[in-house]
C-alpha cells in the first residue's frame, strides 16, 4: 500500500510505514501547505493512496462526498512512540483489505 501524509502527521509514521514494508509521501512535497482539504483527498485517490491525517473533521465530512482509496485518521497520544504504537497495531491488525477503501482510526 501507499499512504499520503498529511501536514499534521508527523515524521516518525513515515518511517514506521516503510518499516512494515510500504511506502508513503508526504503532502508537503506535493501540495503547497495552503491546498484545501479537497484538493488532498482528490489527490490521495488520484495516486491510489491511503490518507493519513490528524484532521478528522474536515475529512470524516468529506469522505462522504468525494472517492478515496482509505483514510487513516491518526489520533494524537502524549508521546510519539504511542502514536507510532497505534498506527503500527493498525497496519498488522487491519491489513490492506480492512485499509483501502475504508476510514480508520489509529
Amino acid at each position: 500500500m501507499t499512504f499520503l501524509l498529511d501536514h499534521d502527521v508527523p515524521d516518525s509514521i513515515a518511517r514506521v510505514i516503510a518499516q512494515a514494508g510500504h511506502a508513503s509521501r508526504r503532502l508537503r512535497d506535493l501540495l503547497p501547505p495552503d491546498s484545501d482539504d479537497r484538493s488532498v483527498l482528490v489527490l490521495a485517490h488520484s495516486r491510489q493512496a491511503v490518507l493519513v491525517t490528524c484532521n478528522r473533521d474536515h475529512f470524516l465530512s468529506l469522505a462522504q462526498t468525494i472517492p478515496h482509496a482509505g483514510i487513516i485518521v491518526l489520533v494524537r497520544r502524549r508521546t510519539r512512540v504511542t502514536e507510532c504504537s497505534r498506527f503500527l497495531r493498525l497496519l498488522n491488525r487491519a491489513d490492506e483489505s480492512g485499509i483501502r477503501n475504508n476510514i480508520n482510526f489509529a
